[in-house]
Order: C-alpha cells, then sequence, then structure tokens
C-alpha cells in the first residue's frame, strides 16, 4: 500500500508499464511480467537535459517555419476584413488596444500560459483535450465500450486518482452530457479542419493582392489565378513532410520577423509615434462609447489578431506589427483596405512584398500540417473513415501526411478563392472559425480544470468568465456576417461533422450487433465437433472487434470452410484514448479455453505508428504467445505435456502458411428498419466501401489475406 501511495505520489514524473498476460481462467487475469518502465513523459526531462545547445536551436528554428507563421502574419488581413466607414484617430486607437489585449489575455495568458499545460502526452488540440478528458474519468462512447470488455487495461484508460469532482460524476452518469461533450469535440475538429482550408486562401490572397497595389492594371481574376497556382504548389510540397518543409520554410519566417520590425520603425516615427499610449484600456471603452453597435460589428475583422494563437505560443512580434500598421492609418485612415502595403517605403516593397507573399504560405503550412494531425487522431478513434497515413518522420512519430486529405484541401483552398475572391468573404468565413475554436477549446479546458487539475473554484470561475465573455462577444459579432461569407466554415463543418456521425453511427451499430450476437467457447466447441469440421496445420490470425467471446463471422467461416488453424489467435486492434502506448504494453495475450485458440490486442494510441511490416508483426504477435506459454508452462495452473504441445504446434505453425482472415461485413437494411437507420447505414456503407481497409496498414501481404463476406441484419 505504501509502495502504491509512492507510485501514486510520483505519477507526474513517471509511470509504471506493464506486459500483461491474461489468463482465462481468472477473473482479472495474471501478471507474468512486470517491467518498471519510463514513458515518453517520464523521460523528457532527462532527455532535455542531455540534449545539445545545437539540437535545440535547430528545433526552434523548424517552430519558426510552421508554429509562429500563423502568429506573424495576420496583419496581412486584418485591417482589410473590417467593414471601416470613415474611420477616425481615435478608432484606430481604440481598435490597436482592443487587439493589444486580445492578444495578451487570451495569446499570451489563456493559450501560452495555460492550454499548453493541458496537453496529452504533448498533443495538443480540442480533440486531445476530449481524450484528456476521456482518460482520467469514464466519459467515452464508441471507444468506451471497447474497453469495457476487458477490464485488466481499466487503469490505462482511466489515470486520474482520489476522489471524483461532482462534474465528472454527472458526466459519467449522463449519457445526453457525454453526447453533448462530444458533439463539442467534434464541432471543434471539424472547424479546426475548416480552418486549414481558409488559411491557406486568406493568407495567400491577401499578400498576393499586393500586386494590385503597385500595378493598378492587375485585375482580381489575375491575383486569384496566381494564388491558386500558389497554393497548388504549397500542397504539392507536403509529401515531402513538416520537417523538410518547415526547415524550407524558416528562413522565410526569419526575414519577415526580422524586415517587419525594421520596416516598422521607421513607420512609427515617421507617421505616429506616440502609437504605444493605446495600450491603456480606455481607449477601448471609448471605442465602443462612441461607436456602438458599429464598434461591436467591427469585431469580427479584430478576432483575426489572435489568428495562430491556437499553437499556444504568444509572439511580441504581434504586438509590433500591429503597432506598426496603426501608426501608419491613423495618419492615413482611408488605406485600411491594403494599409499593410500602403506604409512600405517604395525603395523596399518588392522585397516587403516577396517576403510577405512567402510568409503567408508559411502561415498556411502550420494549419494543414495541424489538419493533418487532427484527421489522423480522428481516424485512429474512429471516428473518421480509414483515409492512407504516412510517417513521413522516423524520429517523429507525430509528422504524418494524409495523400487524400492533401488534394481535397489543394481542391477545397481554390475553390474558395476562385468562388470567394472577396477578401472580406473569407475574412467573415475566417472569424468564424476562429472565434468558435477558441470558445470550444475554453469550455473544455474548464472541464479538465474542474475534473482533472482540481483547480479552486474561484480561479475556475476567474478564468472562464473572462474568457468565455471575450470569445463570446467575438463569436455574436461574426455570427453576424453569416450572410457575408459567414456561412462557408459552417457548411464545411456540417458536411464533416455528417460525415464523421455517420461513420461513428455505423461502427456503433455494427459493433452493437457483435456483442450482441457473439458466439460463446461452448458454441464454437459445438461446431468444431460438427462432421467434416477439422483443424487444419497453419497459423490464423482471425480480425475482430470483440473481446469477451468470439465474432459472429467465426460461424459463417467454420461452417463455409470446414476447418479451423491448428494455431488461430483472435486479434482486435484497439485504439486506446491515449496519445502513445508504451512498446511494453502493446500486444496483450490470453487463452481462450481452448486448445491452440487465443486472444489477442493490439494496443495503439492515436499518436503511434502502424508502420509494422507483415512479417514483423506476426513475429510480434507469436513471440508475445511463446512467451506467454512459457509463463504457463512455468505456473501450477496449466497441465505441463499440454502447454508444451501447443509450445510444439506454435512452432510448427510458423514454418507453414500464415492466414489473415478479415470479415467483410454488410448492413442487410430491412423493410422494419426505420428511416434514419436506413439513411445513416446506407450512407454508411458508402463510406466503408470507399475507404481504406485497416489491414494494409500493417503490411499485410495480399497473397495471406481471406476476407469472410456476411450481411448484419440491421
Amino acid at each position: 500500500m505504501d509502495r502504491q501511495r509512492q507510485s501514486e505520489s510520483r505519477r507526474n514524473l513517471s509511470e509504471i508499464n506493464v506486459v500483461v498476460v491474461a489468463d482465462s481462467t481468472a477473473s482479472n487475469g495474471r501478471l507474468l511480467h512486470l517491467h518498471a518502465l519510463s514513458t515518453d513523459s517520464a523521460s523528457l526531462p532527462n532527455a532535455n537535459e542531455q540534449m545539445s545547445r545545437w539540437s535545440t536551436l535547430v528545433l526552434a528554428y523548424k517552430t519558426l517555419g510552421v508554429v509562429f507563421g500563423g502568429l506573424v502574419t495576420s496583419p496581412l488581413y486584418v485591417y482589410p476584413s473590417m467593414p471601416l466607414k470613415s474611420p477616425t484617430k481615435e478608432d484606430y486607437l481604440g481598435i490597436y488596444s482592443i487587439m493589444f489585449w486580445t492578444l495578451t489575455l487570451i495569446g499570451v495568458v489563456k493559450y501560452a500560459s495555460i492550454a499548453i499545460k493541458a496537453d496529452d502526452h504533448g498533443e495538443g488540440g480540442t480533440f486531445a483535450l476530449y481524450s484528456l478528458l476521456c482518460r482520467h474519468v469514464n466519459i467515452g462512447i464508441l471507444s468506451s465500450k471497447r474497453v469495457s470488455s476487458n477490464s485488466i487495461l481499466s487503469h490505462s484508460m482511466h489515470e486520474g486518482t482520489g476522489k471524483k469532482s461532482r462534474l465528472g460524476i454527472f458526466f459519467e452518469s449522463s449519457i445526453v452530457a457525454r453526447r453533448v461533450l462530444l458533439f463539442v469535440a467534434i464541432l471543434g475538429t471539424c472547424m479546426l479542419i475548416g480552418d486549414g482550408i481558409l488559411t491557406p486562401a486568406i493568407s495567400v490572397l491577401s499578400a498576393m493582392d499586393g500586386l494590385r497595389a503597385q500595378f493598378h492594371s492587375v485585375s482580381k481574376s489575375l491575383v486569384e489565378a496566381l494564388s491558386a497556382v500558389v497554393l497548388v504548389v504549397l500542397f504539392l510540397l507536403q509529401k515531402f513532410g513538416t520537417s523538410k518543409v518547415s526547415f524550407l520554410f524558416s528562413p522565410i519566417m526569419a526575414a519577415w520577423t526580422l524586415s517587419t520590425p525594421l520596416v516598422g520603425i521607421y513607420s512609427i516615427i515617421h507617421h505616429y509615434p506616440s502609437i504605444f499610449k493605446a495600450i491603456s484600456p480606455h481607449y477601448i471603452f471609448h471605442f465602443f462609447w462612441r461607436n456602438g453597435k458599429e464598434g461591436w460589428l467591427l469585431l469580427g475583422g479584430t478576432v483575426l489578431c489572435i489568428t495562430g494563437s491556437e499553437a499556444m505560443f504568444a509572439d511580441l512580434g504581434h504586438f509590433n506589427q500591429r503597432s506598426i500598421q496603426t501608426a501608419y492609418l491613423i495618419k492615413n485612415p482611408n488605406d485600411h483596405d491594403d494599409g499593410f502595403y500602403k506604409f512600405i517605403p517604395t525603395a523596399v516593397y518588392w522585397p516587403i512584398f516577396i517576403i510577405a507573399t512567402s510568409a503567408a504560405v508559411v502561415a498556411s503550412q502550420s494549419l494543414i500540417s495541424a489538419t493533418f494531425s487532427v484527421i489522423k487522431q480522428s481516424v485512429v478513434l474512429d471516428y473518421f473513415p480509414r483515409v492512407k497515413v504516412v510517417h513521413t518522420s522516423n524520429s517523429k512519430e507525430g509528422e504524418v501526411y494524409s495523400p487524400e486529405v492533401n488534394y481535397i484541401l489543394m481542391i477545397l483552398c481554390v475553390a474558395v478563392i476562385l468562388i470567394f475572391g472577396d477578401g472580406k468573404d473569407i475574412g467573415n468565413a475566417f472569424g468564424v472559425v476562429v472565434s468558435l475554436v477558441m470558445l470550444i477549446t475554453t469550455i473544455l479546458l474548464t472541464l479538465v480544470m474542474i475534473i482533472i487539475w482540481k483547480t479552486p473554484p474561484v480561479l475556475v470561475a476567474l478564468c472562464f468568465s473572462m474568457f468565455f465573455v471575450m470569445e463570446g462577444v467575438y463569436v455574436s459579432a461574426v455570427c453576424t456576417k453569416i450572410y457575408e461569407g459567414g456561412w462557408i466554415p459552417f457548411a464545411i463543418s456540417f458536411i464533416l461533422a455528417v460525415i464523421m456521425f455517420g461513420w461513428f453511427y455505423g461502427r456503433q451499430r455494427k459493433l452493437e450487433y457483435e456483442l450482441t450476437h457473439k458466439i460463446t467457447l461452448e458454441r464454437l466447441i459445438g461446431l468444431l465437433s460438427y462432421p467434416g469440421v477439422q483443424r487444419v496445420p497453419g497459423l490464423c490470425l482471425f480480425y475482430t472487434n470483440i473481446q469477451d467471446g468470439f465474432t459472429p463471422i467465426l460461424g459463417h467461416y467454420i461452417k463455409t470452410m470446414k476447418s479451423l488453424h491448428k494455431v488461430t489467435i483472435f486479434t482486435t486492434l484497439r485504439y486506446l484514448l491515449v496519445s502513445k502506448v508504451a512498446p511494453h504494453e502493446r500486444i496483450i495475450i490470453k487463452k481462450l479455453g481452448l486448445k491452440g485458440v487465443y486472444g489477442c490486442v493490439i494496443q495503439y494510441g492515436y499518436a503511434d505508428s502502424l508502420n509494422l511490416e507483415g512479417d514483423d508483426f506476426v513475429s510480434q504477435v507469436t513471440n508475445s504467445l511463446h512467451m506467454h506459454l512459457q509463463g504457463c508452462l512455468d505456473g501450477l495452473t496449466y497441465d505441463p505435456v499440454e502447454i508444451q504441445e501447443e509450445i510444439s504446434d506454435l512452432e510448427q505453425a510458423k514454418q507453414a502458411e500464415v492466414v489473415h482472415v478479415i470479415g467483410k461485413t454488410r448492413f442487410h437494411v430491412g423493410k422494419n428498419c426505420r428511416w434514419f437507420d436506413r439513411i445513416m447505414l446506407a450512407f454508411y456503407e458508402v463510406m466503408h466501401n470507399n475507404c481504406r481497409s485497416a489491414l494494409p496498414a500493417l503490411g499485410v501481404p495480399l497473397q495471406q489475406r481471406v476476407e469472410v463476406g456476411m450481411l448484419y441484419e440491421a
């Protein structure tokens, strides 16, 4: 007990990882191997201590190319997105003060000081916050059902210790609350993907619009066409991976970050040296007092100043660039539509234009990379149809690239530019995305503070009220732009939400059918006793979604094939609501009470890689099974002669053929089905028939695959 308390008190520094080998004769299984290992998070401090100064500088250099891209390029489109009408000096001072305090409170306090601590083993975003909550309290829906069939691993899913909060207990007991929370997480995910579509469009289009400032003969259509070409090139570069792309882009951001302050010093001195007095909050009150409703509507454009803060970093360059631009506009109040380029001196106009356009491309990269990560998280958690995910780094498993997602994003970005070429419309849409993602992050972050961190109620109330009120006002302002481009992210999110919910609903119905019609051990023994059914030599990995019993496809397979391999391993690929699973905890083997029949669970987190080759995968499973049988041989529970025979059969099966059996199931929608089921299951079948199989991710050779078709009655 004392040892357990010591372990729990050191939970933030290290965790105990175990190799679990379950025994079907015991209710909770038995632990044959226990290894005290440090997780990635535990070893992180030591790794940081050993990291050389050079490695740190290289990492910071790469971060400049991706993370800070969205943070320092918003001056390109903040003022052009505002519907300003004859603005005065006082108006600009008020707008600058609003932007300064928005960046300070939301960018620095919320993201850089609070949200950055709510990572899920290094993974960030709204879905990671939802995952973090699911790991500490039982509020998952689909994935939690899969885990519930194997109680051995419950400790790896729910890490919370001590007394649970009343809010956590409420979510655990209310299915409606859990569904609402899932909807919020899905909405945040969809909005972030929409951000990945709108950021490249508005960034590149705003930068390329600088051509029209110098050449008035350049048409709007030409600017849109050039922007589309730049975006196509950007998306074609994605296949090389985030590290290479960020290494390539970092000099651009370095040039942008260094050049704008130099130009800005000249601009501030020349136009309005006292711009920094606008830091005083009283300019905000005067702004709203004078403008009233019109001032509130201007918040729809002001919110764009915080774009990029989702990366949970704050850059002082933001404050400098806002002051630079505002200083010019105070003296030239009617140049707000393209004020960024107007304040640049003629002698350095073209170098700054090239740097600004390149920096806009970099800003797009940060959201494209985030979209890849979010899609991968959704796929591995079974909330999105399977797409191809390529790991572009051997050392960083979080760096992923999806060809299908990449080309879909490219088409949508180009379509947004060519169809909605007006920068104000895209800016309105962008404002909706940014404000809603911030508001959803605040809601989930508040739940983390209450349920997991157990923050004092006074601090929770202070943080929630401050951020929720600020972001709620921004959301109310951007929602007035629904008819002026603001509907675009809602349309994108609606389509993505329908896809995610349709896939989720179909997978849930399929899992419920399998649990209801599962084959018990007694039923399997009866099937094997049928005349003509034989146990044939070889090794069979039979893939299933359940562990408590056997998949209904097994009965169909035995009746059709009249055989079952001497060594049959029922294998389940389980994606836990954690970012990574320790290597020694990945493969779980258990005997299923029948000679030569075993259960195997392959566990992965959403940041883990499924880049195993087929032979390596089989070797890992058989080695784990061999270790399990050796443990049974050393124990007193089983007959040593029988265990020795199973070890011998395993060695012979490894030398014979290896077969991977996967079910190819479809729903049979009868006349008695509700119209909702008819629509959703038909939609699921369309997605399921056109998505990728889970087996190719394991490198299973085509000649070793056997697909067994079966109809599930809806």
